[in-house]
């Protein structure tokens, strides 16, 4: 069985959605877009789809996930994984964030691992995952073994904090400035965790689920962008 093939990977329904045991539904959209209203012009509008979160996946995970996960399970400690997702022939690891820095540096470090590069984190905004709003998704791969692992950690919108990973991987400095900009996820440790693209005075994390699409004050420039659905007329 080679690196790139799980043996047992999620069932897949008709319409061609990967179903993972245990998903957890939290919304449920319309349309081909998610759009509401006027502004779905895709003709999907009649589109039902639920959106849900990956249960976890029960053991064994297939090729060399189960090795990997039982030593980084041993170094790390009990409590360090939450939870174990394999799903579209992808591994990852829900980490507890308080455990997130020793995870990563277990990751980099032991010889059996060696997922040396760090290649990038992503913001995810979840409104109705209460007490778990926010996620950070980190994106590791391991040149010596050729694989890829994913790990994502969660913080509550109260609580936005999580350590920072620039003390294992540098170049997860930009990145974690990117997702504090656009998210306001807050990078405990970061050396000098500012905005990179919006200005420094802009209110707001712009990628967040509950920042209005449209008729937003454009401030340095005096203008105003009106809502998507009223930018052009649709026959």
């Amino acid at each position: 069985m080679s690196d790139s093939q799980p043996e047992n990977l999620p069932a897949t329904s008709a319409a061609g959605d990967a179903q993972t045991p245990g998903a957890e539904v939290i919304d449920q959209r319309e349309g081909m877009f998610g759009v509401r209203g006027t502004g779905d012009t895709s003709g999907f509008g009649g589109l039902k789809r639920q959106v849900a979160l990956p249960g976890g996946t029960p053991k064994p995970y297939g090729s060399w996930f189960d090795g990997a996960v039982d030593k980084l399970e041993g170094l790390a400690g009990e409590g360090a994984i939450e939870k174990v997702v394999v799903d579209r022939t992808e591994l990852t690891l829900h980490v507890a964030r308080e455990h997130l820095v020793s995870v990563a540096q277990h990751l980099r470090d032991d010889e059996t691992l060696r997922f040396e590069l760090f290649s990038g984190v992503s913001g995810v905004h979840y409104p109705q995952e209460t007490g778990r709003e926010l996620h950070a998704v980190y994106h590791l791969a391991s040149i010596t073994h050729n694989r890829r692992i994913r790990l994502e950690v969660s913080a509550p919108d109260g609580d936005a904090h999580i350590p920072s990973v620039c003390s294992v991987y540098p170049a997860a400095d930009w990145h974690e400035r990117e997702t504090w900009d656009f998210f306001g996820i807050v990078f405990d440790g970061h050396p000098a965790l500012t905005r990179i693209q919006m200005p420094d005075d802009w209110p707001g994390h712009p990628q967040r689920k509950d920042y209005p699409l449209g008729g937003i004050d454009v401030e340095y420039k005096g203008a105003v962008i009106p809502p998507p659905d009223t930018r052009r007329s649709y026959n």
